[in-house]
């Protein structure tokens, strides 16, 4: 009999960290984000997971990371643009890897280098305060964190006030002037 191979893109060693170390430092609840994440990127074509699959899902499944948005019109307004852009705003984005340019592009399929260093950042998140493991709260940060990023982008776009994000989710003024002067700087 012969293996079939898995429809949702899987990790290799050539795609940068240890995304299965990464994973494992990701809480129980942020599991179907992952997973959700996983197949908005096989369904949008695309060969990496970005930071906006993990947004999407991360809205989708985890109702504390919805709770940091102001509430309904500006909640519902970003899940709109982000089922837009899942049938076909985020086709100008396929084959294209989401890099900050921070580092080098990694080749191979997984994840895109924004995404992974996002993953690594809500763990690190954690574990300053004590936990060992990350929340949705956590991810949302560490995603609005490159204000390079495809999520960040999409939160832009869907009219949502970044700063405000920003302060609500606990980004220190440091971290919210170190963002905001990367997002000058591209």
């Amino acid at each position: 009999m012969e293996a079939v191979s898995p429809r949702i893109p899987q990790q290799s060693a050539e795609s940068g960290p240890n995304h299965a170390a990464i994973e494992a430092g990701l809480g129980a609840d942020l599991a179907p984000v992952v997973s959700g994440a996983r197949r908005r990127a096989l369904r949008d074509g695309d060969r990496r997971i970005d930071t906006a699959h993990l947004l999407h899902s991360l809205l989708e499944s985890d109702p504390e990371a919805r709770a940091v948005f102001d509430g309904g019109p500006q909640l519902a307004r970003l899940l709109g643009y982000l089922v837009q852009r899942s049938i076909g705003y985020g086709l100008r984005w396929q084959s294209a890897v989401e890099n900050s340019g921070a580092g080098p592009v990694t080749a191979g399929p997984g994840w895109s280098p924004v995404a992974a260093a996002a993953m690594e950042e809500a763990y690190a998140r954690a574990v300053l305060r004590g936990d060992e493991r990350a929340g949705g709260p956590d991810l949302l940060a560490a995603l609005i964190a490159d204000p390079r990023s495809r999520a960040v982008e999409v939160l832009e776009r869907a009219g949502v006030d970044l700063p405000r994000l920003m302060e609500r989710v606990g980004l220190g003024r440091d971290e919210r002037q170190e963002c905001a002067g990367r997002g000058d700087a591209g």
